[in-house]
């Protein structure tokens, strides 16, 4: 009963995001299934608009170039779970928890374990679109 209970506050937060200054952005509304077919065809280098669920933290771990705060979150309709990497010298470090509900833009990368979402930050250079990770109403780009 727990267990159903935290999936529909989960549910209900996701929607909230979607419908409450998550939804249209500059490329597009939150639409998971952009993630879902892209895992499915292996795709990668595909710009997504998502939301989930925060199933674990990863912490801050050193960069190629700069440091990276990570989480993985789950993605339905086609409940795959995917990496989420955060540039923190852009968007600081980013406050998760397991359970947080989150939206982020950025490009999708696969790989056989669900993928990555990575660029979810603005480039200062302007050659990659800009992306963000929103948790508790508050945007980190």
């Amino acid at each position: 009963m727990a267990s159903a209970r935290s999936n529909a506050r989960a549910f209900l937060a996701l929607a909230a995001l979607a419908s409450a200054g998550c939804g249209p952005t500059a490329s597009g509304p939150i639409d998971n299934r952009v993630v879902c077919n892209a895992y499915a065809q292996h795709g990668s280098h595909v710009e997504v608009d998502a939301a989930g669920t925060v199933t674990r933290t990863l912490g801050t771990q050193p960069g190629v170039r700069s440091p990276h705060t990570g989480f993985v979150v789950r993605i339905e309709p086609c409940d795959i779970t995917v990496r989420v990497e955060a540039n923190t010298d852009f968007t600081g470090v980013v406050p998760v928890r397991a359970g947080d509900a989150v939206a982020m833009r950025g490009e999708y990368e696969y790989y056989a374990r669900g993928g990555v979402i990575h660029w979810t930050h603005r480039d200062p250079r302007g050659r990659h679109p800009d992306g963000y990770v929103r948790v508790g109403g508050k945007i980190y780009q």
